[in-house]
């Protein structure tokens, strides 16, 4: 069988991790990771295959104290975990799962979520070494996922991720991961000009390379790993990056096709690149200002929070009717 396009982009060198909750989908493109957030559990949940693993998770807590919503509430991490073990039965890596949306400015209750999770994993006898937790890319995600990796030895994927200076904070953090979310960005350029852009013109592919590039320049250790695709050109731009997470669709595109995949991102080549450094440790107005003038990054930012805390709640609502 001639090698396809997926297996072109392994051979550059790029982490292949799929970004769903399904796990027939999973086991077809044998990734090393899974990503999962709340929107595509609220997806895969609505699935009768998937019915079991919400029985269970009502089960778990069903005997417990509370009225039905804080039943829900604890039900909800049940089955993060439940759908999270699944995958890790799949996947020879890792798999991330995601804090509540809602907690997003709020550091220790972030922290206090996160050490919950991965309490919930270690009961099923899985390792934090296997696990990421996520949270999203706010000054507070940041400090949190800054305090879990150096005091408690968790690992953070940090995502809503769409402008350098998240990316810089996040590097002198320490985390182990970032997500910049490519397709989301391009959403918003596209809507904003009025243009279409293609190939290396594409602001999300853009923003990538240039998160990329200073972190190689730089010597940060945090990995890379684009997010959110709009299709497999966007992908193949950023063939060379650490990571890329890709959705089932532009998976099987990418399965299906036979074009090489040509590298484009080269760490040794970054080192050489005429870029200044930047810091934000510690100086949270210096963060928000810089912030706050990338008009993209901010409306993104606040946009993926609220709609990762609307199926959030939608998941709560129904978890709720069942007790």
């Amino acid at each position: 069988m001639s090698k396809s396009s997926l297996d072109f982009l392994k051979e550059t060198g790029t982490t292949v991790v799929t970004d769903t909750g399904e796990f027939e989908m999973i086991a077809k493109y044998k990734p090393q990771d899974a990503t999962t957030n709340p929107s595509l559990i609220l997806a895969a949940s609505t699935k009768k295959e998937y019915s079991k693993l919400i029985d269970e998770a009502v089960a778990h807590v069903k005997s417990g104290s509370g009225d039905a919503r804080c039943k829900a509430e604890e039900a909800l991490d049940v089955l993060l975990v439940e759908f999270g073990s699944k995958i890790l039965d799949i996947v020879p890596g890792r798999v991330s799962t995601e804090v509540d949306a809602r907690l997003s400015f709020d550091k220790e209750a972030t922290i206090k979520k996160a050490l919950k999770i991965i309490d919930l994993y270690k009961q099923k006898g899985i390792s934090k070494e296997r696990v990421l937790i996520k949270i999203a890319s706010t000054w507070e995600g940041i400090q949190a996922a800054r305090e879990l990796e150096a005091k408690h030895g968790i690992h953070v994927n940090l995502t809503l991720l769409f402008s350098q200076v998240q990316a810089i904070a996040a590097a002198e953090a320490h985390v182990t991961l970032i997500s910049p979310f490519v397709g989301r960005i391009l959403d918003w350029y596209k809507k904003s000009t009025g243009k279409d852009y293609k190939g290396a013109e594409d602001p999300g592919v853009e923003s990538v390379k240039a998160i990329f590039t200073y972190y190689k320049k730089f010597g940060y250790k945090t990995i890379v790993m684009g997010a959110s695709f709009r299709n497999i050109g966007e992908i193949k731009e950023l063939a060379g990056v650490d990571f890329l997470t890709i959705s089932p669709k532009l998976l099987e595109e990418l399965y299906n096709s036979n074009e090489p995949v040509p590298i484009k991102l080269d760490a040794a080549a970054a080192k050489s690149a005429d870029v200044a450094k930047e810091t934000f440790v510690d100086d949270h107005a210096k963060f928000l200002f810089h912030l706050n003038n990338d008009q993209m990054a901010v409306e993104k930012l606040s946009e993926g929070i609220r709609n990762f805390a609307k199926d959030t709640e939608t998941l709560l609502t129904d978890l709720a009717g069942r007790f």
